[in-house]
């Protein structure tokens, strides 16, 4: 018997689902939502980062150890039509990289344990600027898509200090430059939108500062070290 009302249960579960999905008669949450020229919001998320590099000799690569990062900021969404927001997204975003290089290019001589290891700990205060452009609203789904650019400011920047590698001390811009491209769905709820999303992120900016020793083996063969990276955030409005 409990089986069967179980049974009962699921299958009315999803005859429902398909009504709100694909027939007329439908629930329509915060039906208003989205009128309003100017809304507010704040998001949570995570993230993962890499680095990119492009070199002067062809020797071998630098190996990026990356892990996940944390998001959090507020959202101001400006309203244009009803497939077009602009949106200003500035948040705090922590992540965590490390740089493993091979220990031959470091020769015979005797370094410290782990002088080929880099740990890169970024925090950045991020500013991007927006496009968000949806589809048509579906009962209580609405596709997206955004692109924009956007600039950062590394708070664990140490660009300013005279120390480099030679003295442990791995050196990165303070400020950096970006476009991103990103895809979401709006899902309308009884009381609020909540919007998941994942967005990648791409530097156009060189954030290297190299070491005082242009035959540094840490950064003499790096041409261009640039961000890539990968942002998840869960909207409420």
């Amino acid at each position: 018997m409990k089986k069967t009302v179980l049974i009962f249960l699921y299958i009315l579960s999803l005859n429902t689902a398909n009504s709100q999905l694909f027939t007329k008669e439908k629930v329509i949450n915060n039906e208003n939502f989205d009128k309003p020229s100017v809304s507010w919001g704040y998001y949570l998320g995570f993230n993962n980062y890499d680095f990119n590099f492009d070199y002067l000799e062809n020797y071998d690569d630098i190996q990026v150890e990356a892990s996940s990062g944390f998001n959090v900021g507020l959202i101001g969404n400006f309203r244009i039509n009803d497939f077009f927001d602009l949106r200003f997204e500035p948040g705090l975003i922590m992540s965590s990289r490390n740089l493993n290089y091979n220990p031959v290019g470091f020769g015979d001589s005797e370094f410290l344990e782990n002088i080929h290891l880099r740990e890169v700990k970024s925090t950045y205060i991020h500013f991007p600027l927006l496009l968000k452009i949806s589809t048509k609203r579906l009962n209580n789904f609405k596709p997206f898509i955004t692109s924009g650019i956007s600039t950062a400011i590394n708070l664990s920047s140490n660009e300013n200090n005279l120390e480099d590698n030679s003295s442990g001390q791995f050196r990165t811009k303070r400020n950096v430059f970006f476009y991103e491209l990103g895809f979401g769905i709006d899902l309308y709820l009884e009381w609020f939108k909540f919007t998941p999303s994942i967005r990648g992120i791409f530097a156009i900016s060189d954030e290297l500062v190299r070491d005082d020793d242009p035959m540094s083996p840490w950064t003499g063969n790096i041409d261009f070290m640039k961000t890539s990276g990968i942002l998840i955030n869960f909207t409420f409005q």
